[in-house]
């Protein structure tokens, strides 16, 4: 017979092992998904976004019960490393979370020249990584089989733009295109001269800058000389900042100007305040309450609990981070499985609702959703042309800016 003593010993043990092996069942049935993003350095600004936007959609998901693979419910985990807005080390996190922590799947980091990067680690490994923040044509037109995009091709991004500008009055006659020398911006820039040219305007300057440049001056006197009337820039948020504090210390101020990035966002119209006023921009997304899903409920819940919790209004780099998380779980439940070939083979056939819009990969792996073109009407940011027309009217021309 046992005494009281090995007993309560024994029952000690057996508890201890019991939790072990409840601790390692509950360890399994964990999903964790890995990224690298710009948290700190020139881009941190934006990379906040989807770090932002990625924990969001995990504890959403975790909310409603998790991920349901084959019949069993499984926690979201999200392993997040910064990359301090530097490709090198990007790459070198991205290979530890694949080769040392042995993350399930992948979410993408900011910018083209990262996911461009970045994407040949996950194609070494063969483990799917879904991005939403690099648009680069170049990303993938490597027929790669495991990088997938949320955002539109950047080729295409001033298309509504170019279509809206003959619509104008008066037509504008010719424009001005300036680019950053990284992947996205010349991807935007390719995309866009035979745009222009098709519809008959001039390209009266066609200018590369470098990436990060703080002076513009040279390009605004050319463009004043010229008495160019559109400009177009395709450039990084601190980029559009310069141009146009400079555009208005020249005294340059066209018929119009468009910018790739910063419009859209929060912080460039207060960054500016009145003389973000008339800059026109384009987005794949607004928040609406027509664009429904299974987490949120709608886009206009979805940027609502964002701002509550950030403190800061998401724009399409937030949204696109959303449908980047809800795509590996919708993929992982339609796969039944969290194996990456799975995954990905499930990624290639994906059709559902985000509150991004719906996603459905083309067979390069990449996206396409229409740009709407938005402009800043003194503090708000306006719809002005989509895919039926003119929404608002724009403020065209823009005035001078002593006139203002």
């Amino acid at each position: 017979m046992l005494s009281l003593k090995r007993s309560q010993w024994i029952a000690s043990v057996l508890a201890g092992c019991f939790a072990a092996w409840t601790g390692c069942a509950a360890l399994a049935q964990e999903v964790v998904l890995g990224a690298s993003v710009q948290l700190t350095g020139p881009v941190a600004n934006t990379g906040r976004y989807y770090r932002d936007a990625y924990q969001l959609a995990v504890d959403k998901i975790n909310a409603a019960g998790g991920v349901k693979i084959a019949g069993q419910p499984h926690k979201l985990a999200l392993k997040l490393y910064d990359n301090q807005s530097d490709v090198n080390l990007s790459v070198r996190q991205y290979t530890q979370l694949v080769s040392q922590d042995k993350v399930n799947l992948l979410l993408g980091p900011f910018a083209s020249n990262f996911a461009l990067a970045d994407s040949a680690v996950s194609e070494k490994y063969k483990v799917p990584m879904v991005q939403g923040g690099g648009a680069s044509d170049q990303i993938f037109a490597r027929n790669f089989k495991y990088i997938f995009g949320t955002l539109a091709p950047a080729s295409n991004y001033f298309g509504s733009t170019v279509d809206m500008l003959q619509l104008l009055k008066p037509p504008p006659k010719t424009v001005a295109l300036l680019y950053a020398d990284d992947a996205f911006d010349v991807s935007v820039a390719q995309g866009t001269r035979p745009m222009l040219k098709k519809a008959g305007l001039e390209i009266a300057v066609d200018e590369r800058y470098s990436t990060n440049a703080t002076d513009f001056s040279s390009l605004l006197s050319q463009i004043k000389s010229k008495n160019v009337e559109v400009m177009l820039v395709a450039g990084h948020e601190t980029e559009i900042l310069n141009f146009v504090r400079q555009a208005k210390s020249l005294a340059v101020a066209p018929k119009m100007y468009s910018f790739t990035v910063g419009v859209p966002s929060e912080d460039f119209r207060k960054a500016l305040g009145k003389d973000a006023d008339y800059a026109f921009g384009m987005t794949a997304w607004l928040p609406s309450a027509a664009l429904k899903d299974r987490w949120f409920g709608d886009a206009l819940q979805f940027a609502k609990e964002y701002q509550a919790r950030f403190g800061y209004e998401p724009d399409y780099h937030a949204a696109s981070g959303v449908a980047d998380v809800e795509a590996l779980v919708q993929a992982m439940e339609d796969a039944g499985s969290t194996d990456p070939q799975k995954v990905r083979d499930a990624l290639t056939k994906l059709k559902f609702d985000s509150v991004y819009g719906p996603v459905s990969f083309g067979k390069n792996g990449q996206i396409d959703l229409p740009q709407v073109v938005i402009q800043v009407h003194g503090d708000k940011l306006v719809e002005i042309y989509g895919a039926k027309g003119f929404v608002t009217p724009p403020k065209y021309p823009m005035p001078a800016w002593n006139a203002r």
